[in-house]
Formats: C-alpha cells, sequence, structure tokens
C-alpha cells in the first residue's frame, strides 16, 4: 500500500474512520530529520498491509498539526478505532517505528 497524503478535508475518512491502525507522519519539506524518517515511514508503507500510512505536511495543514499538539517535527502518531494510541517525536530506526504500533 502506498502512503496517503492526508489534508483536512479527507482527515475523517481516511484516518479517523479507518478501520485498521493508522501510522500518521508530520513532516515539513524544509526539515532535515524528517527527511531521514520518510523513506522508512514509505518503506513500512509498502510492506504492511494490516495497517494504513499518511502523512500531514505542517506547512500545507496548520490546523490538523495544531489539533494533535504537534510543536516538533517530524511526529509520527498511531491512531486506532480513531483515538490517539501511541505518538513519538524526532528521528528514529524502523525498529522503533514499528515498535509504536
Amino acid at each position: 500500500m502506498s502512503v496517503i497524503n492526508i489534508t483536512k478535508d479527507t482527515f475523517a475518512s481516511e484516518v479517523q474512520n479507518s478501520d485498521k491502525p493508522v501510522l500518521i507522519d508530520f513532516w515539513a519539506s524544509w526539515c532535515g530529520p524528517c527527511r531521514m524518517v520518510s523513506p522508512v515511514v514509505d518503506e513500512i508503507a509498502r510492506e504492511r498491509e494490516d495497517i494504513k500510512v499518511c502523512k500531514i505536511n505542517v506547512d500545507e495543514q496548520p490546523e490538523l498539526a495544531s489539533a494533535f499538539g504537534v510543536m516538533s517535527i517530524p511526529t509520527l502518531v498511531v491512531m486506532k478505532g480513531g483515538k490517539v494510541t501511541n505518538h513519538a517525536v524526532g528521528a528514529m530506526p524502523k525498529q522503533r517505528i514499528l515498535a509504536l504500533l
């Protein structure tokens, strides 16, 4: 499965109403650590059919970033059943990202 880019208009249908756990990557193009995490998140999306992987650009979707209290990026959030079940801030290796799930 490929990564889904989320906007405030698609958030409810793609994330809140998802029947699968959702990994969300809050990022920005100017963020060095985000560029390190992005290929890992893309790889997880390709490998795991049991989860949905989404990205939210904080510059383009400031309302969503604010709603999640994102103060630093990259921020990774895991949601299940429309509720946040885990989150982490900063660049991390694949195994730590998978452990969030």
